[in-house]
């Protein structure tokens, strides 16, 4: 059976994941992390996607990043595969891949949904217990919404800079916004979605991208069709 091709919306913001191959882990040390960003940053001018937010976790990664158009995402994550997994392999004298298989993405609605990704992303090493403060994990774009150190592989959203009229009134805002826990439900609905790799956002939402893409987003229903239907297509 052939893969569903990703759902992928230009200039609209986009969660991913990848993991490792059976949760193995893809960051052994500083110099790992180091390469990774400056490959990511090099790869998201080159094919011109916006990287909104990341953290790189041992055996994962988290991006938010809005593409400008329909192949720029997909072309930049390979060509990070390219330059990331061959030194990966040479540096510790490994064959074979080393990711699990295809990214996850996730379309988001960015009114709804920007921010919580946001703070969803960066709180991972707390919330995996690695910290117990976000800027005390050196490989996430925390610091850099928190104003404590400019990133130069994030581009602002809109919505970020929407937060306030001067960099401390942004920089108080969000972190105001992301030390506010989440709570169970809304942690569920999250890894849910995204694990998935489904659209995260609302049904006006979901039915927006529906016609605007002519492809289904929201899941169909359960169960055979009803008998109506089923005479009415006979």
């Amino acid at each position: 059976m052939a893969r569903t091709a990703r759902l992928v919306i230009p200039n609209q913001p986009h969660h991913i994941i990848q993991r490792g191959n059976n949760r193995q882990i893809i960051f052994r040390d500083d110099e790992d992390c180091r390469l990774f960003l400056g490959w990511l940053r090099d790869a998201a001018q080159l094919f011109k996607v916006s990287v909104h937010a990341y953290v790189l976790m041992k055996n994962h990664i988290h991006l938010l990043a809005s593409p400008s158009d329909d192949i720029g995402l997909a072309r930049m994550m390979q060509w990070i595969g390219r330059y990331y997994v061959s030194h990966f392999n040479r540096k510790y004298d490994r064959t074979g891949t080393l990711w699990e298989g295809r990214y996850k993405t996730s379309v988001i609605d960015a009114d709804n949904y920007f921010m919580v990704c946001c703070g969803y992303i960066e709180m991972n090493p707390v919330r995996a217990g690695l910290v117990s403060d976000p800027l005390a994990y050196p490989w996430s774009s925390y610091a850099h919404h928190a104003g404590v150190r400019r990133d130069p592989l994030i581009t602002d959203h809109p919505l970020y800079w929407g937060l306030g009229n001067t960099p401390f009134a942004r920089e108080a805002a969000y972190t105001d916004f992301v030390s506010q826990s989440f709570s169970a439900e809304e942690l569920g609905k999250l890894n849910q979605v995204l694990l998935m790799g489904k659209t995260l956002g609302s049904e006006q939402f979901q039915l927006h991208l529906e016609k605007k893409i002519n492809r289904r987003v929201l899941p169909g229903k359960k169960g055979r069709p009803s008998k109506a239907k089923e005479s009415a297509a006979a």
